[in-house]
């Protein structure tokens, strides 16, 4: 018996679904309903489970009522899904449900998210871009040199700080009319950092243990109200130096090389060792080249109509994950003054890219029969598992219950796709597929 009743284009990526349940799958699921609520319910004057049915539905309607939709309209949506064909991008939104009425049908109507229809065109012949992967001379060196830095000692040296350096300063926020408190804090910066601000760097260079100088520096805070510029304001301070070291960097030699680590015995080996990871990182680094290529031009070639929820869905995910971000770096993202329209509003561009880029690798998956196979799936749980510390069952368990197990289905054959599109065979060596920044 079909259930649908009307299917009509409610805009270019969007279906409106009338759906009727027959009336007698509404009466046998509310006689269960309601049986089950007399065997639980306490009514004064009658024994447990002992409550007439009719009571108990007078008594509890709106409760069965909801119970009874709750577990129809689900049942019912998943067989009208199926009779319509329709292939879902989100969960159906659900815009009229009918009371519910003994003998009668019970009939809704949701809208549902549907992928546009997306005729490939050319699939190949894709301008790729091939960067060197091998490291040159200079940037082996400068690596290494890195690495001397990181283990080297701070020595005390008796001259001006210069960037490099390692200052042993007092900073003072010094008075202003409206604020004429003076506070000072005693830190250690590296002149030069880029975690420092640039104005600190520039005051400290020249300064010898116990000469001092004031620099100023631009501020800017949230506006009063949403939406307004924000304030900018002058502040002036006052740093003392007490204190200059620089690295004593050590020679390159083996003695080096087993202080950076016990799995070498000589230098020679250490520089091998750099040279691979370099070569690693700039082999990924030219597949994530390429891998943008191939989206950048595929978008290129089928412009698309995209279904705006599924955009919004993913642009309020990226909104998350930047709030997310601050509020791990310490930002009180609620009272930061955030114009969060704005942030929305900036992201949406990415989140078109991805939602464009995610359809057109399934159609071509499709097109080109694309699947992951089980072994495929396994091994992948298995890497991410060990990368968790935790076994491969308890992820499974732990994916399907938050429902991540057919989207991380769905990333690895996006994946394995666009390994197809570069033309390569071996599977990627990250455990998961990144997401895709399209």
């Amino acid at each position: 018996m079909s259930v649908v009743v009307s299917l009509e284009d409610v805009g270019p990526c969007r279906k409106q679904v009338k759906v009727e349940v027959p009336s007698p799958a509404v009466d046998a699921e509310t006689q269960r309903v309601v049986a089950e609520y007399g065997t639980k319910v306490r009514i004064p004057g009658f024994r447990k489970g002992k409550v007439p049915s009719e009571l108990v539905r007078r008594r509890f309607a709106k409760e069965i009522e909801q119970e009874v939709k709750d577990r129809l309209l689900p049942r019912y949506w998943r067989q009208a899904e199926a009779e319509a064909s329709l292939d879902p991008l989100l969960p159906p939104e659900l815009t009229e449900v009918a009371d519910l009425e003994a003998g009668a049908p019970l009939t809704f109507v949701a809208v549902v998210e549907i992928r546009p229809r997306i005729e490939l065109s050319n699939i190949a012949g894709f301008d790729l871009p091939d960067p060197q992967i091998d490291p040159g001379t200079m940037e082996v060196d400068e690596a290494l040199d890195n690495l001397r830095r990181q283990v080297a000692e701070w020595v005390a040296v008796d001259r001006p700080a210069s960037r490099g350096d390692q200052a042993s300063i007092q900073i003072t926020t010094l008075g202003s009319p409206e604020h004429p408190e003076e506070t000072t804090d005693a830190v250690q910066i590296e002149v030069g950092d880029p975690n420092v601000w640039e104005e600190l760097s520039l005051a400290v260079s020249g300064l010898a243990a116990g000469q001092e100088a004031t620099f100023e520096r631009r501020h800017e805070h949230a506006g009063a109200e949403e939406g307004a510029p924000p304030v900018v304001h002058e502040q002036r301070y006052r740093v003392r130096v007490d204190a200059v070291k620089e690295r004593d960097l050590p020679p390159l030699d083996d003695a080096f090389a087993v202080k950076v680590s016990t799995d070498f015995t000589t230098a020679d080996q250490l520089r091998e060792a750099v040279v691979r990871r370099l070569r690693e990182q700039r082999t990924e680094s030219r597949r994530e080249q390429r891998q943008q290529a191939v989206l950048d031009q595929l978008r290129q070639r089928h412009p698309l109509e995209l279904p705006q929820g599924v955009v919004r869905k993913e642009m309020e995910g990226l909104v998350q994950d930047y709030a997310e971000g601050l509020a791990r770096r310490g930002v009180d993202v609620e009272n930061a003054g955030i114009d969060w329209n704005r942030i929305a509003e900036d992201m949406t561009p990415l989140a078109e890219r991805r939602v464009h880029s995610r359809l057109l690798l399934d159609a071509v998956s499709d097109a080109e029969s694309i699947a992951v196979t089980e072994e495929e799936f396994e091994r992948t749980l298995a890497a991410l598992a060990r990368t968790q510390n935790t076994s491969t069952p308890a992820l499974r368990r732990a994916l399907d219950e938050k429902g991540r197990l057919t989207t991380l289905r769905s990333q690895l054959r996006r994946d394995k796709t666009i390994r197809h599109l570069l033309g390569e065979t071996e599977p990627s060596t990250a455990p998961v597929p990144s997401q895709l920044e399209g």
